[in-house]
């Protein structure tokens, strides 16, 4: 823990352009409260990270926080950025959003600063080390189950099971857990020091870990939605500030 007391977590923020939502009139950056909430409740300050920082600025604003998590969002990271072309099933892509977040992943990786992605921010986690993702799991895994489930958020719509002597199953202490998905891309060659903690039925790989780093996790669905009422969500919140400390 830091001398100011609570951990104090950066979380990064989503953007729109004017009129890409009813509500807002001008570009804006946004983070649905649930993922804020979910922090706070395990004990930590929360602060929303805008994808605008350069390099330097991102490496000062990574000096004063004790723990970095990355959010998902409805967007891809383009296939160039693991070296591969994009396929006609791409979904739309945010530039600048993308480059912010595998900068500030790498340089936090770096620092070591403990670092948790949720949904996309696991596929950022693994591009940031070097792996590359599915950019259509449908297209490009043609016996995986749906895993684009939104409707089912609030209280998950399939199973995983979580690898035995990994951080994740010392986390959540099940070997199988409902979660809750809403991806089409996901992880297929993993990045440099990474090793799968979860997957699902279908062998779609849903949780990935860091064994080179003190805290460097990263899962497919979104804990922060189902930690209020299920415990494993919330320990896994719980560990990631304990590591913070």
């Amino acid at each position: 823990m830091t001398r100011r007391g609570s951990p104090v977590i950066g979380v990064t923020a989503d953007s729109a352009a004017a009129n890409e939502l009813a509500s807002m009139a001008e570009p804006s950056f946004f983070l649905p409260q649930r993922c804020l909430r979910a922090i706070a409740d395990a004990g930590a300050v929360p602060i929303i990270l805008p994808p605008i920082a350069r390099p330097v600025a991102i490496r000062n604003t990574l000096s004063v926080l004790d723990g970095l998590i990355i959010t998902g969002g409805n967007f891809d990271i383009h296939p160039s950025y693991y070296g591969e072309k994009p396929i006609n099933e791409l979904g739309v892509v945010k530039a600048s959003r993308t480059e912010f977040e595998l900068e500030i992943a790498q340089t936090a990786l770096r620092k070591d600063l403990p670092l948790l992605g949720l949904c996309g921010g696991e596929q950022a986690l693994n591009v940031a080390l070097g792996g590359s993702l599915f950019q259509d799991i449908a297209a490009q895994v043609p016996t995986a189950i749906e895993h684009e489930q939104s409707e089912k958020k609030s209280y998950g719509g399939h199973y995983v099971d979580i690898v035995p002597r990994t951080r994740l199953r010392e986390i959540v202490r099940y070997p199988r857990i409902e979660v809750n998905t809403s991806h089409h891309q996901a992880v297929k060659r993993l990045g440099k020091g990474l090793i799968i903690d979860a997957v699902a039925d279908d062998g779609v790989i849903e949780g990935i870990e860091s064994i080179r780093h003190s805290f460097a996790l990263g899962v497919q669905w979104h804990p922060e939605v189902l930690a209020p009422k299920r415990q494993a969500h919330r320990r896994i919140f719980s560990a990631f500030i304990a590591a913070c400390r």
